[in-house]
Formats: C-alpha cells, sequence, structure tokens
C-alpha cells in the first residue's frame, strides 16, 4: 500500500535483525536524504532505513527570519524536478493543508524559509521509513557477508544513549550536511560562552540578545549576513543603529541570477564539472562565488531602501558597510567586548574596532566523511589532495572486493570537488535523488532527461542536444580539431 499525503499508509513493520539486509540505508535526514526517502517511499520491494541523531527535522532553525525567502523557486523540492505527480511535493503539501488557493492568488515563486521548512517537517512526519534520535556509530564493510554494517545508538528524549543496534545494508547514502564554518581569529572567542560571537546559524536563538547590544558586527557578504544585518537594521532607531558589517568579497555583491547563469545549477552543467581534470576543477570552484555566495537582489534593494529612508531628514545612518576587509586576530576586552583587528585587502591598511557583539555570517563547511567511515578507509580511494573520489552517480570510489558485489556507498552534499557549486543546491536535490535510486535499483523507475540547458559548457559533448529527430548532435558549423 502507497502513502497518501491525505492518509499516510504506516504498515506495521516486523522486526529487523541483522540477517535481514536493507536494500538502503541513509545517514543524516536533512532535505537531500528526504528527498532520497520521500522518492524511495513508491518503489515496491526496497528496503530503506533512514538514520538521524536530532529527535526531528529542523532547517536551519536559526535563520528562518520573518519574510526571507529560498533562493530556489518552490519547484525545487524535494520529488518534483524528478517526479511531478510525486505525494511529497510542495503542492501536494499545499492540498494536505488547504492552502492550495491562497498559494495560488499569493503568487510566489519564491517561498517563505519558514513555510519551505514546515513543508519538509510535514513529508519527515509521515514517512515510516525514517528513524530519528539515531547516532550513528560506526560503518564498516563486511566482506564475509558482502554487506555494510551500521552500528548505532538510539537516543531517548533528553538525548541519552537508550539502546544499542546494528543493521546491514547493501548500499548507503550518506547526507550529514554542512556544519557552520567559523574563521580561525575567531573561533576562540566563538568558543567562550560569555562572549557574544556567534554564528548567525544561531542567530534566532540570541536575536533579543543581540539587539540589546550596543554595537554590533556582522561579518560575511552572503545571503545570510544580508539577512541578519537587514532584520537588526529594521529594528534599531534611526540614528543610533551602531552597526558595522564587514565582508572579505570586494563588493557586496548580487548573487549571479540571470536566465543563463542559472545553467550552472543543471544537470548538464554537473556532468561538464565533473568530466574535467581535478586541477581544472579546484581552479573553477573559488572563482565561482557569485553563482551561490551572492545576495539576492530583493534583499540588496531592501537594505539600501531602509539605509535611504533613514537619510530623509538629513544625516546618516550610523551604520557602516566594508567590503574587501579580513579579520586578521580578534580577542576580548574586558569580560564580554570584543575587538576585531581588520585588513583592507586592497589598501593594505590595517585598523581595529570594539563591538559588544559578532555575528558570523561566515557559510558552511562539508563535514568531513572520515571519522564516520574510518573502517572503510582502506577500501577507499582518493585523488591527489586525499578527498574521497566520487563518480558520477554519486558514487564513492571504493576498491572492487565491495563495488563488484554491487553494494555502494551514495553521498549528498559531499561532492562539490567533484560536481561543482550544485551540490549544495536544493534545485538539483530531486535530480541526484533519481539518479542515487536509477543506478541503485537498475530499473531505472525515474526517467531523467538527457538535456537540462541551453548551454553547451564543452566543445565535445556525449550527451544529445537536440531532441532524437534524425537530427545531427552537434552544431552543424562546428568543426573540431585534433591536436
Amino acid at each position: 500500500m502507497t502513502a497518501t499525503p491525505e492518509q499516510p499508509a504506516r504498515p506495521p513493520q516486523a522486526p529487523v535483525g541483522p540477517t535481514a539486509p536493507r536494500d538502503l540505508v541513509g545517514i543524516g535526514i536533512g532535505p537531500f536524504n528526504l528527498s532520497l526517502a520521500a522518492l524511495a517511499q513508491p518503489l515496491d520491494g526496497l528496503d530503506t532505513a533512514f538514520y538521524e541523531q536530532r529527535p526531528s527535522f529542523h532547517w536551519h532553525p536559526g535563520l528562518l527570519i520573518d519574510g526571507a525567502t529560498l533562493q530556489v523557486p518552490f519547484l525545487a523540492d524535494l520529488v518534483t524536478l524528478a517526479d511531478p505527480a510525486n505525494p511529497w511535493s510542495f503542492l501536494s503539501y499545499l492540498r494536505a493543508r488547504e492552502r492550495l488557493f491562497p498559494f495560488y492568488f499569493a503568487e510566489r515563486f519564491h517561498i517563505q524559509r519558514a513555510e519551505y521548512d514546515a513543508y519538509c517537517r510535514w513529508v519527515s512526519e509521515n514517512l515510516p521509513a525514517l528513524h530519528f534520535g539515531h547516532q550513528i556509530d560506526a560503518v564498516r564493510w563486511n566482506p564475509e557477508r558482502g554487506l555494510f554494517e551500521v552500528d548505532f545508538t538510539q537516543l531517548d528524549a533528553e538525548g541519552e544513549a537508550e539502546a544499542l543496534g546494528r543493521t546491514h545494508a547493501r548500499n548507503i547514502a550518506i547526507g550529514v550536511g554542512t556544519a557552520p564554518y567559523v574563521p580561525e581569529p575567531l573561533r576562540p572567542l566563538a568558543d567562550a560562552p560569555t562572549v557574544p560571537v556567534v554564528h548567525a546559524a544561531d542567530y534566532l536563538l540570541h536575536r533579543d540578545r543581540f539587539l540589546a547590544a550596543e554595537h554590533i558586527t556582522v561579518i560575511g557578504s552572503g545571503q545570510s549576513g544580508a539577512e541578519v544585518f537587514l532584520d537588526l537594521l529594521r529594528h534599531r532607531p534611526p540614528g543610533a543603529e551602531r552597526l558595522h558589517w564587514l565582508a572579505r568579497t570586494p563588493a557586496f555583491a548580487p548573487m549571479e541570477y540571470s536566465k543563463l547563469g542559472l545553467e550552472h545549477f543543471t544537470p548538464d552543467y554537473t556532468r561538464y564539472f565533473h568530466a574535467l581534470p581535478e586541477p581544472v576543477r579546484d581552479r573553477l570552484v573559488p572563482g565561482q562565488w557569485q553563482l551561490h555566495k551572492g545576495i539576492d537582489a530583493d534583499t540588496i534593494a531592501a537594505i539600501h531602501d531602509e539605509l535611504y529612508q533613514r537619510s530623509l531628514h538629513g544625516g546618516w545612518p550610523d551604520a557602516v558597510l566594508t567590503p574587501g576587509v579580513a579579520v586578521r586576530t580578534a580577542g576580548r576586552v574586558g569580560a564580554t567586548r570584543v575587538e576585531l583587528h581588520l585588513e583592507h585587502l586592497e589598501q593594505g591598511s590595517r585598523s581595529r574596532i570594539t563591538t559588544d557583539a559578532v555575528i558570523l555570517a561566515t557559510g558552511y563547511k562539508e563535514r568531513p566523511l572520515d571519522q564516520l567511515l574510518a573502517g572503510l578507509d582502506p577500501y577507499m580511494r582518493r585523488d591527489s589532495s586525499e578527498r574521497p573520489r566520487i563518480d558520477e552517480q554519486y558514487r564513492l570510489v571504493l576498491d572492487p572486493s565491495v563495488t563488484g558485489t554491487g553494494s555502494n556507498i551514495y553521498v549528498q552534499n559531499a561532492e562539490r570537488h567533484t560536481h561543482g557549486v550544485g551540490a549544495p543546491d536544493l534545485g538539483l536535490a530531486a535530480w541526484r535523488s533519481a539518479t542515487i535510486l536509477n543506478t541503485l535499483t537498475g530499473k531505472n523507475p525515474y526517467p531523467l532527461p538527457d538535456r537540462t540547458a541551453f548551454t553547451s559548457f564543452g566543445l565535445a559533448d556525449p550527451r544529445p542536444r537536440t531532441p532524437d529527430r534524425g537530427a545531427a548532435t552537434a552544431h552543424p558549423n562546428l568543426v573540431r580539431l585534433k591536436n
């Protein structure tokens, strides 16, 4: 029986012991493994289980600022771009909540972050294969059985160990997500409980404390930094804003959001990027920061409007916005204040500011897989920088003694070095999940298009560039030259 959003089915499951391997075990339940679970659920005969240490699903709760929107359209939900008729789509969520008509009249292509979080929680509360409160302790390969062993600790409501367990799996999907990144000079202060240096991921948890501070510094030029700065600005008295916004980037730049620029977040570009030599990939990613680390143009406009409004009666708001600045060192002044030592990257000049609170909108880093997969290290293949090698189907490249059995480990949002800037993008979640399930089952339950972009990213493209109507697969005027 297939679960429906209106009346989800929760069939009783017989106890699964160590002798009954699962087809797929997911580690971590963020949006990406939630997408995989949602697309896997309707597939008959596929036995799956997904484990998450947290007691329930929450998506960046510290950044669900009122009015903040996703930077991708609502079609970039968990399933739609792979299976528009799937019962776990965002539109199905609206129907279950009897909100289709309000959404229709709202005419919102980009939904609020809080609404996306509510949608994902709705899915997470109704999929039977999800197991929250389970901490994964180890992953090993059992060569005698030709299976992965996954050890876990079941946690109680307080997060204390309640029981130990083990499951066996033919395949594993790792979706442990990213962790807030704190720059090295600020790590000692961020770890000190009495000093108000907090990553933006926890902004709402400390918002009242920030608003009460006399002077606040925001560090980071991406969307999160802009949203935090705008929220603080709107809630500080005119003429007494006492805000400082710093960024390493040369400008508070808009995100690349042109129609053709967005084609960097298509499967076509992902395939192109994966086929490039490793040194070329490593050179490309840092230069593409504006594709995914810029600021939404509407947010930039809202910040400027708010600053302009505060200048209508003469004078300037007490807010300093300075790009092109790096924090060299930082230290405590007294019990609670912070001194930041700054360097302007273009001028070469140095300065310092003293502030009462620091919000680090400094982004996120992929959680390393080494500790989780320590038991698999002898089987893993790495690149020249000791990063895991990952093939086009999102599988870790393992020793043939493992993959030869048909077992694989898939990764989600841990492959930017091999698949490019689209790795953390929500718009590619459903497509990647469908790719994983098509590869895992070998049955192609989710047919995917060969072509997804108007741009041809390379001269030699093995994929068809036109529909199959007997037309040529290369541009008729393009002559490829041999070296």
